[in-house]
């Protein structure tokens, strides 16, 4: 990825920071026998664009001078996460501000711009409560992670910086106390994202940090880079070439994590790290990694069992594209797209690239981009991303943030030289992507420098919204609009079922869990899997979009050990909770 804009640009002040936003489009106003495609122009709005009367009012900034260092090109991660357990997600914003090296040496920390935490107070509004729960970590943030690292069932923040990392420890009051230095887990790397897994299937989830290049103020100005009519511009990590090796902690039971990296593989190779997802990619039952690169061939890390790993993509066809080339690689989504059992995976990359889609045939790889109908994103340079399904038909759907890191050719100066539109598109039963952005409402007709995208149902209504955080621009909640007051849960037209799974002793979220249902003679399945697309986190509950149907026939967890349960029929429409042991043997 080469890197970001500068202020949102949408023509109008409603395109400045983080946004949620989700588009009712064709099957969500018709129901099934209403247009496939999706195409068919809704009558409101999919997406509704809330954060300013929501009070979410983050405002990113990258502290940009004009100078172009190139950190300021990729912060901007977000996660949703329910921090007090009140069945709510609350929103955490991650702040890039200065750099270290821009700082006035005579300014305390506690006058920086640092990251923001708000509570969701259950009505459609938020709070800042920030200062009183600690979480305000001024450094140079890129991104953020979540997870239950010391299995007291209650969510951690993990704060990616540019320098050492922030690992936040939910103390179950509101507050959280600093724990980095303690735990072992502040790794300087330059990362900018990671993931909780609990890799060797012993209980405790362990973390996985994908750094980026070890960049420093000196190395931008050895190699300074110009636009073609000769003005400074973001660089290509591959300008600098410094790679920054992956860092793997284990967790060792005891609120301390100890680097494995070196033992366990990881450092045999490494590129320029940007994103991170943890799935069981061959179908053995242990959890692997894949990491995407910057301009370089990405890393399939097997699990192989014995605590160690080997790096699998180039003979599994997933290092680089169809074309032997690599990509950008910023925003990733994995998920089981056919129902085959096996989790697809799908990249987001650079302007003149396309966004890639690599289809899993039993750990086997093939980029089939075109025959998906994705090659649609060549113009623009794609960030936070997911599948999921906006409109309850049973089908994933797919959501793309963009914004440039290098300048648009022949914008007028009063236009954001860096902004693009965001991309939704549908699935059609026939397994194609269209672009229903031009219907999908005003949001997808305004332009954004979108960095991190987060997803989850922040109003309980049954739908996935939308966080997204713009580079030097306010945070945006896209609010789903599937369900409202006049089409309330239980329209026909439209289910869904969402589960949250809960481990023992202490019933933390089962990250690496399965979670199947099955309806008739389909049975589909989704990991509860919190680190996705760029440099966030999101909703730790599965969701599944039901279509016509008012039930599931059986729910089946398979938990990260390996054990099978089964908790049985589920009527449509609501969340369920499902504890490990409350359930029947597999």
């Amino acid at each position: 990825m080469k890197q970001p804009g500068r202020k949102d640009d949408s023509g109008s002040g409603l395109c400045r920071g983080i946004v949620v936003l989700v588009m009712c489009v064709g099957a969500c106003d018709q129901g099934p026998t209403g247009s496939d495609t999706g195409s068919s122009p809704p009558s409101r709005p999919l997406f509704e664009e809330v954060s300013g009367p929501a009070g979410l009012n983050f405002n990113h900034q990258t502290g940009a001078t004009g100078h172009k260092w190139f950190p300021e090109s990729y912060s901007g991660g977000v996660a949703v996460l329910d921090f007090d357990d009140d069945g709510d997600l609350d929103v955490y914003c991650v702040q890039a501000g200065r750099l270290p090296h821009e700082r006035d040496p005579g300014v305390s920390t506690s006058a920086l711009p640092g990251n923001v935490l708000y509570e969701n107070l259950g009505d459609g509004t938020f709070r800042d409560v920030t200062a009183r729960a600690g979480v305000g970590d001024p450094s140079y943030g890129i991104g953020v992670a979540c997870g239950d690292y010391d299995g007291d069932g209650r969510v951690d923040i993990y704060v990616l910086n540019l320098g050492p990392n922030v690992l936040y420890r939910n103390n179950g009051d509101g507050t959280f106390t600093d724990v980095s230095a303690e735990s072992g887990a502040a790794d300087p790397g330059n990362a900018i994202a990671a993931a909780f897994f609990d890799y060797d299937a012993d209980g405790h989830q362990d973390l996985f940090v994908a750094n980026y290049i070890l960049w420093t103020p000196e190395l931008n100005e050895a190699r300074p880079c110009t636009d073609r009519w000769g003005q400074r511009d973001f660089c290509s990590p591959t300008v600098f070439d410094a790679p920054a090796p992956d860092t793997l902690l284990h967790n060792n039971g005891d609120g301390a994590f100890t680097d494995v990296s070196k033992p366990a593989g990881i450092h045999a190779v490494y590129g320029n790290g940007m994103g991170v997802v943890a799935a069981d990619f061959n179908g053995d039952g242990r959890l692997d990694l894949y990491v995407s690169n910057d301009g370089v061939p990405n890393q399939l890390w097997i699990n192989n069992g014995d605590g160690t790993f080997h790096d699998e993509a180039l003979l599994a066809g997933c290092a680089v594209n169809r074309e032997g080339k690599p990509e950008a690689s910023m925003g990733i989504a994995v998920d089981d797209l056919d129902d085959d059992g096996d989790p697809d995976l799908f990249m987001t990359h650079l302007h003149g690239e396309t966004h890639t889609f690599y289809r899993n045939d039993a750990g086997l790889f093939d980029d089939q981009t075109l025959q998906v109908g994705l090659n649609v994103s060549n113009p623009y340079t794609g960030f936070g991303t997911a599948w999921f399904d906006y409109d309850h038909d049973g089908r994933l759907d797919l959501f793309v943030a963009h914004g440039r890191v290098s300048r648009w050719e022949n914008r007028p100066p009063e236009r954001n030289a860096y902004a693009e539109p965001d991309m939704l598109l549908h699935q059609s039963a026939s397994g194609v992507f269209e672009d229903v952005s031009a219907t999908a409402g005003p949001y997808f007709q305004t332009e954004h420098t979108g960095r991190g995208a987060a997803f989850g149902d922040l109003d309980n209504d049954g739908d996935l919204d939308i966080v997204v955080v713009n580079a030097d621009g306010p945070a945006r909640w896209l609010r789903n609009t599937c369900i409202t007051p006049d089409r309330p849960a239980g329209d026909a037209s439209r289910h869904w079922l969402m589960v949250k799974t809960r481990l023992r002793p202490h019933g933390g979220d089962a990250i690496g869990a399965k979670v199947s249902i099955v309806t008739g003679d389909r049975t589909r399945t989704r990991d509860l899997r919190i680190a996705y697309s760029y440099a966030s986190s999101n909703d730790p509950r599965v969701h599944f979009g039901l279509g016509a149907a008012t039930a599931v026939d059986d729910l089946i967890v398979r938990w990260p050990d390996g054990e099978i349960e089964h908790f049985g029929p589920q009527p449509a429409d609501h969340v369920v909770t499902v504890r490990r042991g409350e359930g029947t043997g597999g």
